[in-house]
């Protein structure tokens, strides 16, 4: 008897029709859709997004999605250095990511165009991350962005120049973001 209830119940919540969401809950939505996609907490996106308005070429929106992009942990990421960005922000914590020759442990540096980046001595003798890891992600067919360089064979990749919004695919709204805080 209990398990035809709980069928029953969970029929009806399915059948339940969704509620529009508000002006603000779209804008709430997205900021909290691109705080997660970047790892970012409240306080760190407010002042990116602080950093981006003050900026005086571009809109605010786009000037915060390149700023996030250049974020190291996400270059890290799409270098194919790392699966996942909360695994290219421990990477650089543990001190294995070198930003022009020198060790850089916070994955909130902002890298600039000719920057390079690599892998540190150490992680190169860790034969099963770079199996594991490296190795196995740099095969896969993912693209690595145009305003990036990846020299697959030394594990080294190089900022070409800064990103612009075409350079992002995610579908991300960033005038909502922009209105949000416009408030």
């Amino acid at each position: 008897m209990a398990v035809v209830r709980e069928e029953s119940n969970e029929k009806q919540q399915q059948k339940a029709p969704k509620r529009k969401l508000s002006e603000y809950g779209k804008q709430l939505h997205e900021k909290q859709k691109v705080k997660e996609m970047y790892g970012l907490r409240e306080r760190q996106f407010k002042r990116f997004f602080s950093v981006a308005s003050k900026q005086r070429e571009g809109g605010p929106g786009e000037n915060l999605l390149s700023l996030l992009e250049r974020r190291l942990d996400n270059v890290v990421y799409k270098l194919k250095m790392a699966t996942t960005r909360t695994q290219a922000r421990q990477v650089i914590t543990h001190g294995h990511v070198l930003v022009n020759g020198k060790k850089v442990y916070s994955p909130s540096c902002l890298v600039s165009p000719e920057d390079v980046i690599s892998l540190s001595e150490r992680v190169a003798k860790m034969e099963t991350f770079l199996k594991d890891v490296v190795e196995k992600r740099m095969k896969i067919g993912i693209k690595v962005p145009e305003w990036l360089e990846l020299d697959k064979k030394d594990r080294v990749g190089r900022v070409l120049r800064l990103p612009v919004r075409a350079d992002i695919q995610v579908p991300i709204e960033e005038h909502l973001i922009v209105e949000l805080y416009s408030k």
